[in-house]
């Protein structure tokens, strides 16, 4: 299959739209450091619109207030690049559609934005699954520091959270 993405993003989407197809499950998206990647990844792949059911790029806080309906009150207190906002991210997903699992993502890609509690790299991502009480959150600083680098080392991990 050609593709525009590199070849071990396209085979991490396979295998998420094929798991979670056989698995009957339906995913949704909020992203924002990859700026809908890991939904073009999805959708790169035949057969995806059995799994994904919709993306969000709330790149802004503003867009992941009005958009998610994360709290003013979290983006002042933790920030974007959090656990506590990215946890509101896929709750505000799961809120407003009838998907099985929904994975948020937000992060410092680069150049600038970094600062010494969060560098250039870091990134934070939620998985909530419909009807499981314990959410999954992750706190990564990837060691690619490049723009390029850190979204696709974000899009990767956050195709591994999709998978049942």
């Amino acid at each position: 299959m050609q593709s525009v993405l590199p070849p071990e993003i396209t085979a991490l989407a396979t295998r998420v739209v094929e798991e979670n197809r056989a698995a009957g499950r339906r995913i949704a998206l909020a992203e924002s450091c990859t700026g809908g990647l890991v939904a073009a990844a999805i959708t790169e792949i035949p057969g995806s619109s059995a799994v994904l059911d919709r993306s969000y790029v709330t790149y802004s806080n503003e867009a992941k207030q009005q958009c998610l309906g994360v709290s003013e009150d979290i983006i002042e207190a933790f920030g974007a690049v959090s656990v506590a906002c990215v946890y509101a991210m896929a709750q505000g997903v799961l809120d407003r559609c009838d998907a099985d699992v929904a994975v948020a993502i937000s992060g410092i890609a680069g150049p600038d934005g970094g600062s010494a509690e969060k560098p250039v790299g870091t990134v934070v991502f939620a998985r909530l699954v419909r009807g499981q009480e314990k959410p999954h959150a992750e706190h990564r600083v990837f060691a690619e520091t490049t723009r390029a680098g850190v979204r696709l080392q974000a899009t990767l991990c956050a195709l591994e959270l999709l998978l049942p």
